[in-house]
């Protein structure tokens, strides 16, 4: 089972993060691979583990710190890693961003191409859908469960609109996974000495084949008008004292302050 993981680099969201004149402020920020990516890397490789047999290949396209994510994948047990970097990319979106990898996994043989439900930087979600189209293979978004792994095809449980789906998919296919599926594993300092030998395979946007045009701002669909701080929360109010006659309080509250029954 050959299985590539699409993952990102992002901003560390746990950290304070501060907006200046609508731009992302730079400095002090630290850079990790986003969660949701890491819940996909743990999938291929408890897959691969399953069936005992196949590797797993990171891709990621980003400046060059994104080596470091790489190496991190490669750390928790990862085989390889490809690493597009090149100016061009500047300004792509999701759909810019799935054009490139449809073209730079075209010719590669896999079984599943696996990323995360969203990157915790946009949120946005789009990339691996658009890429399932561009590459016109069958796909399942917010993967909560893996059922059934054959040669040929793969059961499994995605969150829906209104409950739990079952779905059985042939192969290949693309997969979003939900960060509910596995715990992401530490890599051990083993894994670490180790990724230093395995193979990162760096491409620039001519030796990847992608098209200039159809990324950067030239192939972008979207754009990031301003980045807004979201405002302080308030202080919430505190009821102390009998029983009923705080329910009474709150209930007016609602009622007649908030209106959320009107």
């Amino acid at each position: 089972m050959n299985i590539i993981v699409l993952i990102k680099q992002v901003v560390d969201v746990e950290l304070n993060i501060r907006v200046k004149d609508g731009a992302l402020v730079e400095d002090g920020l630290n850079y990790v691979i986003s969660s949701w990516d890491e819940i996909a890397i743990e999938t291929a490789l408890q897959i691969v583990e399953s069936v005992g047999d196949g590797e797993v290949t990171l891709v990621t396209i980003g400046p060059d710190q994104a080596a470091e994510a790489l190496r991190k994948g490669l750390a928790m047990g990862a085989h390889k890693a490809i690493h597009v970097s090149d100016a061009g990319f500047d300004g792509s979106d999701s759909f810019a961003y799935a054009k490139a990898f449809a073209k730079i996994l075209g010719d590669r043989d896999c079984d599943l191409i696996i990323a995360g439900k969203q990157a915790q930087d946009t949120d946005a979600g789009l990339t691996a859908g658009m890429l399932a189209e561009f590459m016109d293979l069958p796909q399942a978004t917010n993967v909560t469960k893996l059922g059934q792994i054959a040669a040929d095809k793969l059961t499994l449980h995605r969150g829906g609109d209104n409950g739990s789906e079952v779905i059985e998919l042939s192969l290949p296919a693309v997969l979003t996974v939900n960060d509910s599926l596995y715990e992401a594993r530490l890599a051990s300092l083993r894994g670490i000495m180790q990724a230093k030998k395995k193979p990162l395979e760096t491409l620039d946007l001519a030796g990847s084949g992608v098209d200039a045009a159809t990324v950067g701002i030239a192939g972008r669909q979207t754009v990031i008008d301003q980045l807004v701080e979201p405002e302080a929360r308030q202080a919430g109010q505190k009821f102390e004292g009998d029983e009923e006659e705080t329910t009474k309080q709150v209930l007016d509250l609602l009622v007649n302050e908030a209106k959320i029954f009107a």
